[in-house]
């Protein structure tokens, strides 16, 4: 997608599971509108490929892992300078009732999909604050604001990081630096794609399409957008907010 507006030139944006989804499309429209972006993700082709697509740079890390993360934030801050925006996009599921669960799948879900952005925004938000800015987007679900059958951690996961996302904004607030969350509906990705394989992941994924409004998924380039607005000084006066981006799935 062409974009004109320059509104985030020459800040440096890192973006955790960047190679695919809303990730790819998020690094995209950043790029578009002046970033220097920075893809993160476990998939080191996909990532890189990317990253030379848009003129960035590509870092392979496993946000899951708070070491791995630390590295890989010094790294980048050695190579390229502060980051500016952090989009914690990074995260899955599988579709399973809570039944089927066990301890390993709530801490393989909570992982990926809490503690990641908490130790992604743990590790960029000390030099923000230093410097007395910063824009943190999380990318949360209305899983995690109405609830989701076959995906219970994930929504709780996805609560949390709505919970992260209000907290650092109180706490960031004095130094300028926002932190604000989208929450997607059903998308067109690789993760609801999934869902196909199975039965259940079936009627989960359809159900979550009956779910909204406008009786579509959205697609990855319309979550960008949002994450896009939330990064940019557009949003200078929004911080501690979650913007459904979800079709009209919930309406509050």
């Amino acid at each position: 997608m062409t974009v004109d507006s320059q509104r985030l030139q020459g800040r440096l944006a890192l973006v955790t599971g960047g190679a695919s989804g809303i990730g790819a499309a998020t690094a995209r429209r950043l790029s578009g509108e002046g970033s220097h972006v920075i893809v993160a993700d476990r998939d080191a082709e996909g990532a890189g490929k990317l990253a030379a697509d848009i003129g960035g740079d590509a870092v392979v890390v496993d946000v899951a892992d708070v070491a791995a993360v630390r590295a890989a934030v010094a790294h980048v801050e050695e190579a390229f300078g502060p980051v500016d925006v952090l989009v914690n996009n990074a995260g899955g599921d599988q579709a399973a009732l809570f039944l089927d669960t066990d301890e390993a799948a709530w801490d393989a879900a909570l992982a990926l999909n809490l503690k990641s952005a908490i130790a992604c925004t743990h590790a960029v938000f000390g030099a923000m604050v230093g410097r007395g800015g910063g824009a943190i987007v999380n990318v949360a679900s209305e899983a995690g604001r109405v609830g989701m059958v076959g995906g219970a951690i994930y929504a709780a996961a996805k609560a949390g990081v709505i919970g992260l996302t209000k907290a650092v904004a109180r706490e960031g607030a004095r130094f300028t630096v926002r932190c604000n969350a989208v929450a997607p509906g059903p998308v067109d990705t690789p993760l609801l794609e999934g869902l196909r394989r199975d039965p259940l992941g079936a009627r989960i994924r359809q159900g979550m399409i009956d779910a909204t409004v406008l009786g579509r998924c959205g697609r990855p380039d319309e979550i960008a957008a949002a994450i896009a607005f939330l990064a940019s000084d557009d949003a200078s006066y929004v911080t501690g907010h979650t913007l459904a981006v979800s079709g009209g799935l919930s309406m509050w």
